[in-house]
């Protein structure tokens, strides 16, 4: 892994998961429910950072820019999909 990313917390490998395919589905369900009890704990510590970064985005916005996607993979396809939902949800070209 290129060292610039190795140190960044999201690019590591969550070992939690690592044999999920070695579990009975009962396991795998709570694996999965509590890997997923961690997101709302992770949000609220970037509560502030979060408001902070839309607040800049949607003045920017209001001013002609434009928010840019940048992703690969998973990433790449749920720019994707946000974008095609643009128009119908919240009315935007």
């Amino acid at each position: 892994m290129d060292q610039s990313f190795a140190r960044l917390e999201t690019e590591k490998i969550n070992p939690a998961p690592v044999m999920i395919d070695l579990c009975d589905a009962l396991s795998m369900v709570r694996l999965i429910n509590e890997q997923d009890a961690m997101i709302a704990a992770a949000v609220r510590a970037e509560e502030k950072n979060i408001a902070n970064a839309i607040e800049i985005i949607v003045s920017h916005m209001k001013t002609g820019g434009r928010l840019i996607y940048f992703g690969a993979g998973t990433s790449g396809r749920l720019g994707v999909l946000d974008a095609s939902e643009c128009v119908p949800t919240i009315g935007v070209s």
